[in-house]
Parts: structure tokens; sequence; C-alpha cells
């Protein structure tokens, strides 16, 4: 099969290569970068030395059975029409169909959006929650990287009732992989070594995201506290959730209810008790890891929930919805277990 990549040296990118190079049902694979077409891509990332990945291209899209977007908000979605238009299905790493709404979207992402009628054709891509809609699709949204961890243990427990929904806190950790490859001041080594701080403040771009697929599950309209941390490592994502349990319920209620839900899922565990989630248990692994408790003293539920942000959180993700959308088995390309220590 002939895979592309646009974006291929970012960082999501760069996981897509190393993924896309062992699985099994990909041939070829086409490298696309508009800042340096014309390189071969061990210049740009010297580890690849001696593996013949190949000369990045510039953005011209030859024929391909799938194509991945690792791009800025706003570039997928003015091209994505003329790909699935060439029978090309699109993965798209980025923000633009991740909305339901246009109207949101240009009210978070300060951009009209380029090609509204298609988000109604877009699937949102978190295989463990939407896999039977997944299947077979042509234009995936791959879900951001702290919407998959918050989704991954809220959602089961709004679908069942057993939360209330009128304060849901949720605390969000992630390395500075997760701001991307580009140059800023606030990604330095000095700024970021032996600092850690809070960033998007009650402004983060993936705060409506959250709240749409949390109002899907509560079957309302819900309204979310969400605050991202910048942390001072290179990958790894950490999310703390606080939510008061409905009268009645209590902790093992809301561990039956995750082990329903997760008991035949190969990438998502639930912890024994008593084990909390660390970044390491999933660092450069698709594995996302859950665990809770009740606090009797204040009736809520403190949830915690850790992923890799470059794997689970984009292009692990990403892999895991090509092969649904291929019908191939879900953990090509991408099992195996993280790097420790």
């Amino acid at each position: 099969m002939r895979v592309g990549v646009l974006g291929a040296t970012g960082y999501a990118g760069q996981e897509l290569v190393r993924l896309l190079r062992r699985h099994e049902e990909v041939g070829e694979i086409v490298l696309s970068s508009s800042s340096v077409a014309g390189q071969g891509y061990e210049e740009v990332y010297p580890h690849w030395s001696g593996q013949n990945i190949g000369i990045l291209q510039d953005e011209d899209v030859p024929d391909l059975d799938v194509l991945f977007c690792a791009l800025p908000h706003g570039l997928t979605a003015s091209r994505a029409r003329a790909f699935l238009d060439r029978h090309i299905k699109v993965v798209d790493l980025g923000a633009d169909f991740r909305l339901n709404s246009a109207q949101v979207y240009e009210e978070w992402y300060k951009l009209k959006h380029p090609d509204a009628d298609l988000l109604s054709k877009a699937v949102y891509g978190l295989p463990e929650l939407y896999r039977e809609k997944i299947k077979g699709q042509s234009l995936i949204a791959n879900p951001g990287c702290y919407p998959t961890a918050t989704l991954l243990a809220l959602v089961p427990l709004l679908k069942e009732r057993l939360l209330q929904t009128e304060m849901l806190v949720i605390d969000a950790k992630s390395g500075v992989s997760g701001a991307g490859r580009g140059v800023s001041l606030g990604n330095h080594f000095s700024e970021v070594n032996e600092n850690f701080k809070a960033y998007g403040v009650a402004s983060h771009r993936h705060t409506p995201e959250i709240e749409q697929e949390l109002s899907r599950a509560a079957g309302q309209p819900l309204t979310i506290n969400f605050t991202p941390h910048l942390v001072p490592m290179t990958r790894g994502m950490l999310i703390t959730i606080y939510a008061k349990v409905k009268e009645g319920i209590n902790e093992p209620d809301l561990r039956n209810c995750w082990l329903k839900h997760y008991e035949n899922e190969q990438f998502v565990h639930l912890l024994p008790q008593g084990t909390w989630p660390q970044t390491k248990f999933s660092s450069g692994s698709n594995h996302a890891f859950l665990q809770l408790t009740v606090d009797r003293r204040t009736g809520n539920a403190v949830i915690v929930s850790t992923i890799d942000n470059l794997m689970k959180g984009a292009a692990g993700q990403a892999v895991q919805n090509m092969n649904l959308i291929m019908g191939w088995a879900e953990e090509q390309g991408i099992s195996g277990t993280a790097l420790w220590p």
C-alpha cells in the first residue's frame, strides 16, 4: 500500500514515519515538507541514517491509498476535498475536522473554516469510543492529545450517568513535544528547564473538543474547567480529573463501569487498586493507563489518566485509525510496550 505524510518533519510526522516503516501492509511511504523539500530525510533527522527513507517532496500529493496530514490548522481543510475526490483516505492529525460546528471552530481558532460542508463527513477518530463508526470511512479527525486522555477516562462514566456534571475539573500536564517542533520563546530550554507553568488558562483550543465529546456522552451540554500545564520533560501526558459522584454511587461502581467498557481493549488499561499512572508507563507506546478513587471526605472522584502525547495522543492513534478504515488488525504497526526507564 502507498501512504503519504504531509508535515513529515514535525514531531508527530516523524513518529508516523517510525510506525509506518514497521507496518506490514505499508509498501511505499511518500514524505512531504514545505519547509525542507528536496532534502533527504536523514539530513533533517540524522538518527535515520542508513535507512534510505527518501527525499522530502513538496506538498504536491501523488496517488495514494492513505494520507496523514500533520499540518497547522486550516491547511488540511483547504485541500481535503481534492484528496477525497481522488479516492485518497485522509487521517487529519490537526484540528480542522474535530469540531462539529464551523462557528465554534472559528471562535476558538480565529480562522474561517475552509470547507465547513466537509465537517459532516468526518468521523471523530477515538477507536475505543467510536470504533464501528470509523471502520471503512474516508475522512478521520484524529483527536487531540489532551482530549484523548480525558475522554478515555470520563466518557464511560458519563454514559452510565455515574458522575454529576455541574463541576468537572480537568488538571492536565504535558511534555514539551506537545507544542510541536517550531521555535518559540516559551519552549526554549532555559524557559522550560526547572520550571512548571500553566498555559492557555480558560482559553485552550482543546476545550471545545473535550466539551463536545463529553456532552455527547452525557446526553446534555457540559461545560468544563480545563487547565493545561507544561512539564519540563520531552514527552508524556498525565490528566487528573475531579468530579462529584452521584448519590449512591461508590468506587466499585466506577471501576466496574471502566472494566465493562475496556475489558476487551488492548490499548487501555485499568491499573490495580493502589497503583497510580505514571507517564513512563506509556512513553513511546500507544497504551493508556487509568486509575481512580473516591474521596470519602469530599464525595469527589479523583481520576488519573496517562498517555504518550505523540503516540496515543497523535501518531499512534492515527495509525490505529488507518488500520480500522482499511480493515486490518488494529494493533499493526503500533504494538509494543513503553520504553522503560
